[in-house]
């Protein structure tokens, strides 16, 4: 047998009229060339398994591996043998592994069951549109730390940023550092999912730093609901639409999150108890107090057949989705920056601070996690959140029609204002 050396490596040929064979190395045991009759030719090692079976193993291929690096990884591989390991079986193993784009299926086969509709429906976008097109293929098991650090890089930077295949709302999937942020956030739940099935040992998303996002704090300036207001009412009479104005309106009066109102159903409002009793929302099934200027837009509203939206869709049987594009009309036509439908949010909850109300009384009003109020209150409205709802609206509905609400403290630090 010779020793495999380049000269001799370059001297090889195949023979279309020879089978295919394999030259063995003089001085290492196992290691070999693979002839193929039909060309080409690979680096090999043979070996017996601790059972005692016979297994040949493939290193790499001439041309991509010198001898002496050839030479060098048979002498490990062979190493492992000697130690019980298997290569073959383990390069088999290595192929058979679960994909990331695998475990995200799983997981969101398991989750399906567990988390809210909308949630799940955001974890979904967020595997379809940045994790499987970004590391779909790799191998959840090779997965490390770094590589978790550059898909959130990725993702910021828009290297998943495309167009959906479903157009609609939100047909474009955006990168940024929020989304990036998020993603992240996301896959350190699947990989923790994955590590409580076995299927990984430990949770390498673990330690990696997301990025921050500053958070908002953009709300209108009583000249800015001014400017909203007759713009709301100049574009009712150019004939936008009437259901996503009123939309606009709820949410400004009641400080709601988007979906909140845009998905609310008939059965929910309770104009007579003078609240909102979601079946679902963020934080959970909750009851909202409305003021007297929500409830007066509210009851201008007719209920379309057996829809069970107050805000329809123009069409199909789903609930109304354009608001944000009226809004972001209404905004360019009052000249409005740095403005999104959010925004109204945070300008109620700056006019309750504006009306002297304490941060557990605006929490209870916009209905955030934790908040106390919101838990005692659960099924029956509180007087005190209904008689702050009902100041917070009033003093939105003066501002928008460009006036200064009264405001007249009374006991026990509550304010009631008079227009």
């Amino acid at each position: 047998m010779p020793r495999l050396t380049k000269r001799f490596v370059d001297s090889l040929r195949a023979d279309p009229n020879v089978a295919d064979r394999t030259v063995w190395d003089d001085t290492l045991p196992g290691f070999g060339i693979r002839v193929r009759a039909a060309g080409g030719m690979t680096w090999v090692i043979m070996y017996r398994t601790k059972d005692g079976r016979l297994r040949k193993f493939k290193i790499g291929r001439i041309g991509g591996l010198t001898p002496d690096e050839a030479r060098k990884e048979a002498r490990q591989r062979l190493a492992e043998v000697d130690k019980g390991q298997d290569p073959a079986a383990a390069k088999v193993a290595a192929r058979r592994a679960m994909s990331v784009a695998e475990l995200c299926d799983l997981y969101l086969a398991d989750a399906k069951t567990r988390l809210k509709p909308k949630t799940y429906k955001m974890d979904e976008s967020r595997i379809s549109c940045h994790v499987k097109p970004l590391i779909g293929s790799r191998k959840v098991e090779s997965l490390r730390l770094s590589d978790i650090a550059d898909l959130q890089t990725a993702i910021a930077t828009g290297k998943s940023a495309r167009p959906r295949k479903e157009k609609g709302r939100g047909d474009h999937a955006s990168g940024g550092r929020g989304v990036a942020a998020r993603t992240v956030s996301m896959v350190g739940t699947i990989l923790e999912f994955a590590r409580r099935r076995g299927i990984v040992e430990t949770n390498v998303a673990r330690g990696v730093q997301k990025f921050s996002v500053p958070k908002r704090t953009r709300f209108l300036t009583h000249e800015e609901f001014a400017l909203l207001g007759k713009t709301i009412q100049t574009a009712e009479q150019h004939g936008e639409s009437h259901v996503a104005l009123r939309a606009i309106e709820a949410l400004l009066l009641t400080g709601c999150r988007r979906e909140e109102i845009l998905a609310l159903r008939w059965d929910w409002l309770d104009l007579k108890s003078r609240c909102i009793r979601f079946g679902d929302t963020k934080t959970g099934p909750q009851l909202r107090p409305l003021g007297s200027a929500a409830i007066r837009v509210f009851s201008t509203l007719r209920r379309e057949g057996e829809r069970p939206w107050i805000f329809p869709a123009v069409k199909g049987d789903g609930h109304f989705i354009g608001a944000p594009r009226v809004f972001k009309r209404l905004c360019h036509a009052a000249e409005l920056k740095d403005v999104t439908i959010h925004t109204l949010r945070h300008s109620f909850a700056s006019i309750a601070a504006e009306l002297g109300y304490s941060e557990l009384i605006i929490s209870g009003l916009l209905g955030h996690r934790g908040s106390s109020v919101t838990a005692r209150y659960a099924h029956v409205p509180d007087r005190a959140l209904l008689s702050a709802a009902d100041a917070v609206s009033k003093a939105v509905s003066a501002a928008l029609a460009g006036r200064t609400a009264d405001i007249v403290p009374i006991n026990q630090g509550e304010v009631a204002v008079g227009i």
